[in-house]
């Protein structure tokens, strides 16, 4: 992302197929995160958890119900930056 964007250095990308299993993603990088000494500088969406956004800086994770994944698509928007995929 870094030679697309200003805004970060990467997107992490995740989902889940349910809200509670969007929160225990999320809350397992906070607390990884955390043991790191980093905190995430803003947390959007745990509420709802359809999507779930950490900005950690140059970091910056969207954790996706499933559904709400596929609806709004990053991976197309942002279709040329480099990806690496490790977990489906």
């Amino acid at each position: 992302m870094a030679e697309r964007s200003g805004l970060c250095d990467y997107f992490v990308v995740a989902s889940a197929p349910s809200s509670v299993r969007v929160k225990a993603i999320v809350d397992h990088i906070e607390t990884s995160m955390k043991k790191e000494g980093l905190r995430a500088r803003v947390k959007e969406g745990y509420a709802e958890a359809v999507w779930v956004l950490l900005d950690y800086g140059d970091v910056i994770v969207h954790v996706f119900y499933h559904e709400t994944r596929k609806f709004y698509d990053l991976e197309t928007l942002w279709g040329d930056a480099p990806k690496r995929h490790f977990l489906k």
